[in-house]
């Protein structure tokens, strides 16, 4: 069975061993040096093979008979190849084809094995550098997991004397924020938080030059990720952006002709009908005829917010308390299409020039224009007699670094808190001036270009302490909401209402908007109130003094009700309010009140005083008036009776 096996085997593969000894030999021209030293070494196996294969048939029939039957194959198959036909000693025909059968599958096995080996070796290269290149990656990962060192005494000493190296300066800032973002796992050990904290202030003020005040606030503010990025921002400039002016052209009708004259310019955002943002100029933007005929203002994005907060509306009374250089009240102007009235007040004479050439320009035919302070504007305008106020409050200006860098190294403590306190006294004399019954009104924003809390914030809280107010939403879509704790002060929940600009959030100046509702003319009676409650100030004398002037009304009753237990705990003890043993005051040295009810001239002198109303103030001015004509009347016809 195993020979027909094999016959029929070998009867099948013949045709394919034919071709592959053929093509083997067929190639062969003459024989190399390589070839005869192989074939002595074949010589050499092909008897040993010999002597193997005696062996073999001294052991069985069955092999012998095999033998033969491959030997009759292989010469039925050979007798084209007389050439390589060969009796047994000299390496027969089986041995030819197992040496050809091998020869010829080793060849397509050697081919089949160098595919392989070389797509192995290649898996075994990208292997080898991937494994590379996940080892570098754990050496980043560990030098950079490194524990960060903070620098010593010494060094610190060292690097004072030495010129600032601004490199090393940086790469020490990032990694303490890098420390200070996974504080828990990446700390030295045996260092606190607010020695990654203060050395952040060193160098955050060396390498951007803030000074220690200025630069301790902000790290207080924000978080170190979040101030890094505001920092960075305060580096760029912000984007120019004009205003349309509706009263004179449209928005679209005003691009087209910029973009005719080399502008690049697009629309501001959609929170804007009238901005435009200008990312290039083949022309000066500030002295294009469309400029000087008053088609638009030069004006940042964040100036716009106040005045969409106020929403004006027309044929109102309008005051914008400090309008230099004229962006604002424009604005004011363009949204009540030249309608009602507007007082635009500024403080500083040299300023108001720059503001009246704006409104003519601009064609602005409804503003007054005022110099006043404005802590008095109440006693010229009256009170309870305008709808709205826009109160751009002066300030530190810590927002507008950009424009003013010398804000990083000039402000101090002292400068916030007299900045806070002038505007305190300003937010007042605002809601004064405001009429709580207007039909359409009743609002006052309030704005800085601030982001000091004490400017801004702690400024509402004391108008919400002080006043009957409240604040309401500035109609802004977008903005941070403002603070309602800040460190160990609280202000009102209602202070979520205000919004914040960053420059780092929203591509504009740092800013600051508030919207107050006068809910009525009274005012509140601060009794408890404790300034400390908000953020401590220090006041100038004179600051002082104009302050007791705005809250005097506020004071008096308190101190009447004072003086009036104080006087009769004293009566009743049989001692005059003098406190000093004599007689009983006559009624020569007092007074009688408007009640009937008779008082000392102290308790006299401190009551409280009453303003007349603007109708009782138009009736006297008329009867002087007509007193006035009366006498000039009296004095012609005197002349006239004595000539």
């Amino acid at each position: 069975m195993a020979t027909t096996k094999n016959k029929g085997a070998k009867s099948k593969n013949p045709p394919p061993k034919k071709k592959q000894r053929s093509h083997l030999f067929a190639g062969k021209k003459g024989p190399t040096k390589k070839d005869e030293a192989f074939d002595d070494v074949s010589d050499d196996q092909s008897e040993e093979e010999q002597l193997e294969a005696a062996d073999d048939l001294l052991d069985g029939d069955e092999e012998v008979s095999d033998f033969g039957d491959a030997s009759d194959i292989s010469d039925d198959d050979d007798d084209d190849d007389a050439p390589l036909a060969d009796d047994f000693l000299q390496g027969g025909d089986d041995d030819e084809e197992r040496d050809s059968g091998s020869t010829s599958g080793s060849g397509s096995d050697s081919d089949e094995s160098d595919i392989e080996e070389k797509s192995r070796a290649i898996d075994e290269e990208r292997a080898r550098e991937e494994e590379d290149a996940q080892a570098e990656m754990q050496m980043n990962i560990k030098e950079e997991s490194d524990e960060f060192r903070l620098p010593t005494k010494e060094e610190l000493e060292a690097e004072q004397q030495r010129p600032p190296d601004l490199a090393n300066l940086q790469m020490r800032i990032k990694d303490i924020v890098r420390v200070l973002s996974n504080f828990k796992d990446l700390r030295q050990e045996g260092a606190t938080r607010k020695e990654y904290i203060d050395q952040l202030k060193m160098d955050l003020g060396s390498y951007y030059g803030y000074n220690e005040f200025l630069i301790g606030v902000l790290v207080d503010m924000f978080p170190v990720v979040e101030l890094m990025e505001l920092i960075e921002a305060f580096e760029k400039p912000r984007p120019t952006c004009i205003r349309t002016n509706t009263l004179r052209t449209r928005r679209r009708d005003l691009a087209d002709t910029l973009s005719k004259r080399g502008v690049e310019l697009d629309q501001l955002s959609k929170w804007s009908k009238v901005g435009l943002v200008v990312y290039n100029s083949h022309v000066p933007i500030g002295a294009t005829p469309e400029y000087l005929a008053g088609f638009y203002y030069i004006q940042g994005a964040s100036s716009f917010l106040p005045v969409m907060a106020l929403a004006p509306q027309e044929k109102e009374r309008v005051v914008d308390m400090a309008a230099a250089p004229g962006g604002k009240t424009t604005y004011v102007a363009a949204l009540m299409k030249n309608s009602g009235l507007i007082f635009a007040n500024e403080m500083k004479e040299a300023r108001l020039r720059s503001l009246t050439a704006n409104l003519h320009r601009m064609g602005v035919t409804n503003t007054i224009v005022c110099n006043y302070d404005g802590r008095e504007l109440p006693k010229v305008l009256g009170q309870n007699s305008v709808d709205r106020v826009l109160l751009d409050a002066p300030c530190s200006g810590t927002g507008v670094i950009t424009k003013d860098p010398s804000v990083k190294t000039s402000k101090s403590l002292d400068d916030i808190q007299k900045c806070a306190h002038l505007q305190k006294q300003l937010i007042l004399a605002a809601i004064d001036m405001v009429d709580a019954n207007s039909k359409s009104g009743g609002y006052i924003v309030y704005s800085t270009c601030s982001m000091m809390v004490p400017e801004n914030e702690a400024v509402i809280d004391y108008a919400l302490k002080r006043r009957d107010v409240k604040v309401v939403p500035c109609g802004l879509d977008f903005g941070c909401p403002g603070y309602i704790r800040f460190r160990e002060h609280r202000f009102h929940p209602s202070l979520e209402n205000t919004r914040r600009f960053y420059p780092h959030v929203h591509n504009m100046d740092g800013f600051f908007v508030a919207k107050l509702k006068k809910m009525s003319n009274a005012k509140k009676n601060p009794v408890g109130f404790d300034s400390s409650e908000t953020v401590e100030q220090t006041q100038r004398p004179e600051e002082i003094h104009s302050d007791e002037d705005n809250e005097k009304e506020l004071e008096q009753p308190l101190k009447k009700q004072s003086i009036k237990g104080k006087n009769n705990s004293l009566k009743k003890n049989g001692i005059p309010a003098n406190g000093k043993v004599g007689s009983s005051p006559t009624l020569k040295n007092k007074e009688r009140s408007e009640n009937g009810k008779v008082e000392s001239p102290a308790t006299s002198k401190k009551r409280k005083r009453k303003f007349p109303s603007k109708e009782e103030i138009s009736k006297v001015r008329e009867e002087k008036r007509k007193a006035m004509r009366e006498n000039k009347k009296q004095g012609r016809e005197d002349k006239k009776t004595g000539k």
